[in-house]
């Protein structure tokens, strides 16, 4: 039955979202700060879980199960990798299968299963190997196999549980406002706010009461308060359900990126028109999609022309569906996922360097005076709260002083461009290894001469890093978002997330690589599992170089880059003549 018109917005129901009964949403009844403040509950207590076991498990690597250094960093890597990149993953599932609330809701309690398989483990005798007075001596019982696979098991159902979650907590935050409406598109940007501020939050009590929980009371009660604060998040977040707004399934962009490059390598051998006024587009689904604010109608650029066969018609075809046939704006979608994929495997380098602080970085304040005062010892990990209190610091300094210098400088009214912050951040990731380098040289020589120096001296590098992180991650996230296209806001989170998890993985790549290059213990030994018999400061400074030689060829790579709103019009073209490409880097 059609309902009569309503002069009053806050009753009026959304063209595009329903509410937890298939019912078109509310505006009054449903979304806003109300649903949104359960969201963030829940990424509060997934972020104060994955970093409270992340970054204090090298310890208990090396500590309890008996590890060496290097497998006990590379552990950690692929753990935090692996997390990050089945955000992709989770994104496919959510766009695909089961939505953002659902894929939430299953995640959330896959990552509570793995913390309390692992919590279960800590607590169990005959689950870790028998305890060592000196794990330095080199002559521990290391865990077994059916131990480590129990801890394994733990870990990965942990990552798989995070990665799923991750994906998906802040597209189901921004659901909860109209795009639409001027008040609550004011209202979402304030939420990515917030969610940063809430991911902060989690991280520093991670660090600081988590860390010193594991510690002090044991790793069954720090491990225990993870998979309780997971639960309660994901009770939460249910709690809020009859208040969610819900968006239909919309397929996953991978899939039509598949179908475009399927399409285009299918009609390979098919001449390219003359005119891309021939190359199929849906007129009418275009011009709807203007209206409803969905599908954006792009025009033909003459980059990536192979992808172009994906459009050709192709009269000779017997059936035509997605995977032989795609519309021009698909093609061109696609064309602009490429672009970004220069800037996106320029920006894994300092993901690696970002490692360290949660591997060796730990590592080494083991060794240190952690001191304050005669009776308080800073847990090794916590050391980590130096470098979320930059981020924090940073943040705000750059919005309150470095933007409105860079506007009178630049005369952009953003202050610096994306790429520009990310240039900034990975200088900070070269100088931070410099630093890490010269604090371990001088750690090694005291150690040599029967002096343990204060574990100040690893503040440098944690600030570096945070400084580095806070221009990186934001300049990172600005840019995929705004470079996307308007559909592919999950691939291009997913592309963002997937830096961080490859970061992670190439260290692990290149720890391995210098453990067997230059052995595991004795003279040369880069990564000894004996930090005091090792060079640990050489392996920092083959990270200062190759950040360095990435930062090189990101500059010259960002230099050429022409940003999606200088490509073209706002309509797209000017006088149906396509624009050429100008660079705005400077």
């Amino acid at each position: 039955m059609a309902s009569l018109p309503d002069t009053n917005s806050e009753t009026k129901t959304l063209s595009d979202a329903w509410d937890f009964k298939g019912r078109p949403a509310v505006r009054s009844l449903t979304g806003g700060w109300s649903s949104a403040a359960m969201i963030l509950g829940v990424e509060l207590c997934e972020r104060l879980t994955t970093l409270g076991i992340a970054v204090n498990l090298v310890t208990y690597l090396t500590g309890t199960m008996h590890l060496g250094n290097a497998v006990s960093a590379n552990t950690v890597t692929n753990f935090l990798g692996t997390s990050f990149m089945l955000c992709l993953f989770g994104g496919f599932i959510a766009d695909t299968y089961l939505g953002r609330y659902l894929t939430i809701g299953i995640f959330s309690a896959v990552q509570a299963t793995g913390v309390t398989i692992l919590t279960i483990s800590t607590a169990t005798p005959g689950l870790r190997p028998p305890p060592c007075a000196n794990p330095e001596s080199g002559s521990c019982v290391k865990a077994n196999s059916s131990q480590l696979g129990i801890l394994y098991l733990a870990l990965y159902l942990t990552a798989l549980g995070t990665g799923g979650l991750k994906s998906s907590v802040s597209g189901f935050g921004s659901d909860q406002f109209d795009e639409t409406d001027k008040a609550e598109r004011k209202l979402m940007m304030r939420f990515f706010s917030w969610f940063f501020f809430f991911i902060s939050i989690g991280s520093l009590l991670a660090v600081s009461v988590l860390v010193y929980v594991q510690d002090n009371l044991g790793r069954k009660w720090g491990y225990g308060v993870c998979a309780l604060a997971i639960v309660v998040g994901l009770c939460v977040f249910l709690a809020g359900t009859m208040r969610y707004r819900f968006k239909k399934l919309v397929g996953s962009p991978l899939t039509q990126i598949a179908a475009v490059v399927v399409a285009a390598w299918h009609k390979r051998g098919l001449e390219l028109p003359a005119d891309p006024g021939m190359l199929y587009e849906r007129e009418d689904d275009a011009e709807a999609g203007l209206k409803k604010g969905k599908k954006q109608k792009l025009p033909h650029t003459k980059k990536y022309r192979f992808l172009d066969h994906a459009a050709i018609i192709d009269a000779s075809a017997t059936e035509k569906s997605k995977w032989t046939l795609s519309t021009l704006t698909d093609v061109e979608e696609v064309k602009e996922v490429i672009r970004m994929l220069p800037t996106w495997a320029t920006t894994i380098m300092f993901w690696s360097v970002h490692a360290q602080m949660t591997t060796f970085s730990v590592s080494q304040a083991t060794t240190m005076d952690r001191h304050i005062g005669r009776h308080f010892e800073i847990p090794a990990g916590s050391l980590t709260v130096f470098f979320v209190g930059t981020i924090l610091l940073v943040v705000p300094v750059y919005d309150r002083l470095i933007v409105p210098l860079a506007r009178r400088i630049t005369k952009n009214p953003q202050g610096m461009t994306p790429l520009q912050r990310i240039a900034v951040g990975l200088s900070f990731s070269v100088l931070s290894m410099m630093a890490a380098a010269l604090s371990e040289r001088r750690r090694l020589n005291a150690a040599h001469n029967g002096v343990t120096l204060s574990v100040y001296w690893l503040i440098p590098q944690f600030f570096l890093v945070g400084a580095g992180e806070a221009f990186t991650y934001i300049g990172q996230l600005d840019f995929f978002l705004r470079e996307c296209p308007k559909g592919m806001k999950t691939v291009s989170t997913g592309l963002f997330l997937s830096t961080c998890s490859l970061g992670f993985f190439l260290s692990s790549v290149l720890v391995t690589v210098v453990h067997k290059v230059t052995g595991s213990s004795g003279k040369g030994a880069w990564l000894a599992d004996n930090l005091n018999e090792g060079e640990l400061y050489n392996f920092y400074w083959l990270l200062a170089v190759l950040s360095a030689m990435n930062l090189v060829i990101f500059l010259i790579l960002a230099k050429g880059y022409v940003y999606k709103e200088n490509r073209t019009a706002a309509d797209g073209s000017v006088n149906g003549i396509e624009l050429e490409e100008e660079v705005i880097f400077h």
